[in-house]
């Protein structure tokens, strides 16, 4: 009866140690196995004061050091293992044993937070396991100052704007005029960084809006003005004009050009200036536009005639012809209320004449 006891015995005795030493060769070949990470967090896109978590999942790596760093131009180091490094009230760090999971969290994102970062198993000095997540930062456009901002181009030259903009995700740049008038593209808005005109017209100038928008925030806007050079236009209103003896007349003229014009009046080849017979004005409505008025004062008989206004920049010259004749009722205005310029008894005569002819026409109806 003794025997069966010695042999069960020694059978507890083999099987013990026979665990005991698979216990052992697993050990010894888990400490054998590399280091891997198995998980990392996708790439993230979060808005400016957002949160993010990074989390980072390794295997075998008991033994060795664990790091996230933030590695763009100049890494730094955010933990180590289960302790942060980083001091900065915004960052945190846990660590769950059940998953073997890192997980780094940032709260209060700030645009400068957008980066790579990088979790890592330093095995060696010369051997490193990582992995990568890119964080990327919503970021309303802001137009960059290398953008155009004003051109000054001349008539039938090419014109080129140009709009970039900084911000993320990438902005759209969209090209608008003001009051909506249509592009020279011949819409009303046109999408890209490069607006060109290839032959700019007078027309084409004004005020054109670069706008940028990528969906965070209102957008950015940079007005953009555009000046044409170009020779003067003149239009004149009234090409004929009639006005009685001893009262004044207003001729005028309109000129469009860039850059402004020297303008002057003549008659019969003589430059006339302002005296007792002429008073000359010039009125600036805009950067290309002036209206030119010659008031001539007082009309006498050698007065009656053909008036030139003429306007002289350096890409050209234009004049128009306005004609002034005779007429024997006063034309109002600038007639009317005027102060005469001849005396009394001269005022009274025309007044007389004025009532005679007006009751010769009644009577001759």
């Amino acid at each position: 009866m003794c025997r069966p006891k010695m042999v069960n015995n020694v059978g507890s005795t083999l099987a013990g140690a026979l665990l005991l030493g698979l216990a052992l060769l697993a050990t010894q070949a888990e400490a054998q196995r590399t280091p891997t990470i198995s998980y990392i967090t996708q790439e993230q896109i979060k808005d400016i004061g957002g949160t993010v978590e990074f989390d980072c999942s390794v295997q075998y790596a008991k033994e060795y050091n664990v790091l996230f760093l933030k590695t763009d131009s100049d890494p730094v180091f955010l933990s180590t293992g289960s302790t942060l490094v980083i001091k900065d009230s915004r960052f945190s760090l846990r660590y769950d044993p059940s998953s073997s999971t890192y997980k780094l969290q940032i709260k209060d994102i700030q645009e400068t937070d957008a980066g790579t970062y990088t979790c890592q198993v330093v095995i060696s000095t010369v051997h490193k396991v990582s992995a990568e997540v890119k964080l990327s930062v919503r970021r309303p456009p802001v137009i960059s100052d290398n953008s155009t901002q004003s051109i000054v181009a001349s008539e039938g030259s090419e014109v080129q704007m140009e709009c970039f903009a900084s911000g993320y995700p990438t902005p759209s740049i969209t090209w608008r005029r003001e009051n909506n008038a249509i592009l020279p593209t011949d819409s009303a808005t046109y999408v890209g960084n490069v607006l060109r005109i290839k032959s700019v017209k007078k027309e084409d100038r004004g005020t054109y809006y670069c706008v940028a928008d990528n969906g965070v925030s209102k957008g950015d806007r940079r007005n953009i003005n555009v000046e044409v050079e170009f020779s003067p236009v003149i239009t004149v209103p009234r090409p004929r004009l009639g006005q009685a003896l001893q009262y004044d007349m207003d001729l005028e003229c309109h000129i469009e050009a860039y850059p402004p014009p020297a303008i002057v009046w003549t008659k019969d080849d003589i430059q006339l200036a302002n005296n007792q017979h002429y008073s000359i004005s010039h009125f600036a409505t805009a950067d290309e536009y002036t209206d030119s008025t010659l008031r001539v004062i007082t009309i006498e008989k050698r007065q009656y005639g053909d008036y030139v206004c003429k306007a002289t920049n350096r890409f050209g010259e234009a004049e128009a012809r306005v004609n002034l004749f005779e007429t024997i009722i006063p034309v109002c205005p600038p007639a009317c209320g005027q102060a005469y310029y001849a005396g009394a008894e001269d005022v009274a005569a025309t007044s007389f004449a004025l009532v005679g002819i007006l009751l010769a026409l009644l009577f001759t109806r």
